[in-house]
């Protein structure tokens, strides 16, 4: 019996582990454990994710919980030493690039146990950024490094640091869980018109914490939309700090909060009534469960995000997508897919949102392997 260890994170993260948990569930001489690095009670893990995904909730979870990445990082890998003291497993599988995987990782193999990278090989080639560390430090000591594209299949392969390491181009496992999820969807219930709203999503610190350029953003959307309105489904700090950086706050939010919201009040956490907009352009409301965020960026006019993981949706969906980076680790999304880079830079921002408006899109498809079949790529290579 193969004994496989899932270690997962943060929220996003069960998004990408949900097939590979119904793949390993379908297959013969294999048990799993998945481990969350964080406490059962965090907030960002609301009541309905794990049944919209259909997986099922973390058999251990670490307790972790720190603003400092060091202190993640040192707490995690003491936690997860334990926990492998008395659940021995054959293979670790950590994914993508935070504090809490790299910790992982490491602890895996300093008790040299095999370790898997699930989207391995993604580089913004920004060593200042914290996650490009964390990626190289993890690709570095994975054994099964599993990536989505060509791209960085070419990077993992080229950075290859061990003989016993291999590099799989397996394909993009967020669109197994798309996917499969497609036809649940359920519509929102916050009073829009299918295929004429923007939708907008942010949650980086270094996007956030710019509140002067964050603003300038903000306004030249408003201005760009030409009457589109926005909606902006955002967690409490990133909805925190919108709101005070928005000329005013939308006049017409009426008190009808979601689960979530009641459960942790906000002053922001309000969203506009079923049978009409606000007359501001951009509307906020508390971020919405799995399947009615799905369900928003599916049938969108377009999106404007700073996620990589939204603009890998967007490509999927055929939906026009701003991304406000300089970068992406997602390359494909620009080269094959709907996604468009602007950066901090309003009149690229301008133009864009123009461009998105007035359906002057650029063609695309889809990449290659985005066939919702490499959750069963990865198990079959494990059993190899």
């Amino acid at each position: 019996m193969k004994k496989i260890c899932i270690v997962v994170g943060a929220r996003p993260n069960f998004v990408k582990v949900a097939p590979l948990i119904r793949a390993i569930q379908k297959s013969e001489g294999a048990a799993y454990e998945l481990v969350y690095a964080g406490r059962d009670d965090d907030p960002t893990l609301e009541s309905s994710l794990f049944d919209d995904l259909q997986m099922p909730r973390p058999d251990v979870f670490l307790g972790v919980v720190s603003q400092s990445l060091n202190e993640i990082t040192a707490q995690v890998m003491g936690a997860f030493d334990r926990y492998l003291d008395e659940h021995p497993a054959d293979v670790v599988i950590v994914v993508d690039d935070l504090a809490s995987t790299m910790a992982a990782a490491i602890t895996a193999k300093k008790r040299g146990v095999r370790l898997a990278h699930l989207v391995a090989g993604t580089r913004s080639f920004d060593i200042s950024m914290p996650k490009e560390v964390n990626r190289l430090v993890i690709d570095a000591l994975s054994d099964y490094l599993f990536t989505a594209g060509v791209k960085t299949t070419s990077v993992a392969t080229r950075e290859q640091q061990s003989e016993t390491s291999q590099t799989y181009m397996v394909g993009n496992i967020l669109m197994d869980s798309l996917r499969y999820n497609l036809p649940r969807f359920r519509r929102p219930d916050i009073g829009i018109e299918e295929g004429r709203y923007i939708v907008l999503t942010l949650n980086r610190r270094a996007l956030l914490s710019n509140e002067a350029s964050l603003r300038q953003m903000l306004q030249t959307m408003a201005e760009a939309a030409a009457g589109v309105p926005i909606i902006a489904p955002l967690r409490d700090s990133a909805l925190n700090t919108v709101s005070r950086l928005l000329p005013s706050p939308p006049s017409s939010l009426l008190c009808k909060q979601s689960e979530q919201a009641r459960a942790h009040p906000s002053p922001f956490t309000l969203h506009p009534s079923p049978s009409t907009l606000p007359p501001s352009p951009i509307a906020l409301h508390p971020s919405l469960p799995y399947l009615e965020f799905g369900w928003l960026t599916a049938h969108a006019l377009g999106i404007i995000t700073d996620s990589g993981n939204v603009a890998e949706e967007a490509t999927f969906n055929g939906v026009p997508c701003i991304t406000l980076n300089d970068y992406t680790e997602h390359q494909e999304t620009v080269t094959v897919g709907t996604n468009v880079l602007v950066g901090g830079d309003p009149e690229k921002l301008r133009t864009a949102l123009a461009d998105m408006v007035g359906g002057n899109w650029k063609k695309c498809a889809l990449p290659d392997r985005w066939d919702g079949r490499t959750a069963e790529r990865i198990v079959s290579i494990l059993f190899e």
